[in-house]
């Protein structure tokens, strides 16, 4: 039996807020294609292929470019394989301490129980406000 696509994107939610990277890691299928936006400025700008990329250039991120970084869900909406979720990203950069509550989207694509794809749509205005590119 396929694992629900929603719970598998609310258990990869869950897992980075309690911290747990390696099991947001371990979510993904080998080949996942992480698609954030390709604004200059943004730190995790581009396409990110596989689980070590994800680590490399989107969640170390968020140490060194954060003081602060709560990725706050707020619904869950559920097509076949596809899982789009709407919230927030609350965050205080560390460039230069500006506060940020900013709304996302996240399309994720599920594949026996794996995340296969995720493409994030925010608004890369106020990420480069609060980080002062």
């Amino acid at each position: 039996m396929t694992e629900d696509p929603v719970a598998v994107v609310r258990g990869a939610y869950e897992a980075f807020a309690r911290g747990d990277v390696p099991a947001v890691l371990g979510v993904m299928d080998a080949k996942v294609q992480w698609v954030e936006s390709s604004a200059e400025g943004i730190p995790t700008r581009g396409t990110h292929v596989g689980p070590a990329q994800v680590a490399e250039n989107v969640f170390a991120s968020v140490p060194r470019d954060w003081d602060e970084f709560r990725i706050v869900p707020e619904d869950f909406f559920n097509e076949g394989d596809t899982v789009v979720v709407r919230g927030r990203v609350k965050a205080v950069a560390k460039s230069t301490g500006r506060s940020m509550d900013a709304p996302f989207v996240h399309i994720f694509t599920v594949t026996d129980g794996k995340l296969t794809k995720l493409t994030n749509h925010h608004d890369t205005a106020l990420w480069l406000e609060a980080l002062g590119a």
